[in-house]
């Protein structure tokens, strides 16, 4: 009668030979995930330690896989980024742009700490204290170094290299405490007065002005937009004579890398395509701009170089910070155009509209990164406990 064939994942029955160096060797039959029985042994001094090593070894071989395909538990973790980015791009879901930022982030932020280790040595303790040491450094450097490593290891848990993914079980990162910075009405006039010096061609020094960067502010300012937004309107997207003007985003401008920058056809999110009413001080200067443009297609960008094509982000941010160093203003950038719009718009209509104005999914976000805090109390309080605590008269 033959002998039952072993379960995968299971070992027959365990027996012990003294070995001509003395040692005991402990050996037995093992069926692996391939369903193929292979021989297992293991070598100590006594029976005993024999036997508990080879156990140790089948209880080894039970949780991690073997794979037919190009990557084992005993592959260098290199050989495994490179088989999730050709993964990623077999897909090809990803953004050029999130693509191109995953792998850079992988590169430069999680390589260098696992670029030694095989899969099977990278476990929950090491991830977690590689992410806290990061994390000292910059929180942002830790969240991303956390997201590619979860996404490359989460491809060699599903191709069953590893038996889970050590990153869904380390400590969560702590964001520092943050209060979203927004500009005054002050020092929005005071940036607006340095750009009009600037253009008007006042600076001896540093890059010289092609009358846009006024209006793109202006058109931040009234409509909220992320840079990329603004430099992506057509005239077709814009609305003059309406009651009142408008203006729809409906794309984006996207520089990936070895490419030539080029107007993509939606904005970041879904939500954030919308049609905003422009504020007079927006409407006048988007109005200047259309004057200004020599192609009278609709496709014409309303903000672009001189050969038509579309301008950089990183172009007008450094147009922006030479004209706010000529200033004497420190830590303007695009973005803080964006905060200061939902500060204000908050303040006066509440958080739902302005993140309906912004094209945020959840108010949160806002919230979160968006609105700066009012620390007045209303001074309605002061009020209440006059009535509540006056002092009696004598």
């Amino acid at each position: 009668m033959s002998r039952p064939r072993l379960t995968i994942g299971t070992y027959g029955e365990v027996t012990t030979r003294r070995r001509p160096s003395g040692l005991i060797e402990a050996r037995t039959r093992y069926r692996d995930w391939d369903g193929v029985v292979r021989l297992v042994q293991a070598s100590a001094a006594s029976a005993a330690a024999a036997t508990r090593a080879l156990k140790a070894k089948c209880a080894d071989r039970n949780l991690l896989a073997p794979t037919t395909g190009a990557l084992a538990p005993d592959s260098p973790f290199p050989h495994l980024v490179e088989y999730w980015l050709e993964d990623i791009d077999l897909e090809g879901r990803l953004a050029t742009a999130t693509r191109q930022l995953y792998e850079r982030d992988m590169r430069t932020l999680v390589l260098p700490a696992f670029a030694g280790l095989t899969l099977r040595e990278i476990g929950v303790a090491r991830c977690d204290q590689f992410l806290k040491q990061l994390a000292k450094q910059s929180y942002a450097k830790a969240k991303h170094a956390r997201v590619v490593l979860r996404l490359a290891l989460a491809l060699a848990v599903r191709h069953e290299v590893l038996p889970r993914n050590p990153v869904d079980h380390v400590a969560r990162l702590h964001r520092p405490a943050r209060t979203p910075d927004a500009l005054t009405p002050a020092e929005v006039n005071a940036i607006r007065a340095a750009i009009a010096f600037w253009e008007a061609g006042r600076s001896p020094s540093g890059p010289k002005p092609d009358g846009q960067l006024g209006a793109i502010v202006e058109v931040m300012l009234g409509t909220s937009a992320r840079i990329g937004e603004v430099l992506a309107l057509r005239r077709r997207d814009i609305d003059i004579t309406g009651a009142p003007p408008s203006l729809r985003i409906a794309g984006t401008i996207v520089s990936h890398r070895g490419e030539p920058t080029v107007r993509q056809d939606h904005p970041k999110t879904a939500k954030s395509r919308r049609t905003v009413a422009m504020p007079s001080f927006t409407a006048e200067a988007v109005r200047r701009r259309l004057a200004r443009l020599e192609d009278r297609s609709l496709d014409a960008l309303l903000f672009s170089s001189r050969e038509g094509t579309p301008l950089t982000t990183n172009n007008v941010r450094r147009q922006l910070r030479h004209v706010m160093d000529l200033a004497g203003i420190a830590g303007v950038t695009p973005h803080m155009f964006r905060r200061t719009v939902a500060t204000a718009i908050s303040a006066q209509a509440g958080v739902d509209l302005a993140a309906e104005l912004l094209g945020h999914t959840d108010p949160k976000i806002t919230i979160q990164h968006y609105i700066r805090r009012n620390e007045m109390v209303n001074p309605a309080t002061a009020e209440m406990l006059e009535r509540a605590f006056a002092k009696d008269e004598l």
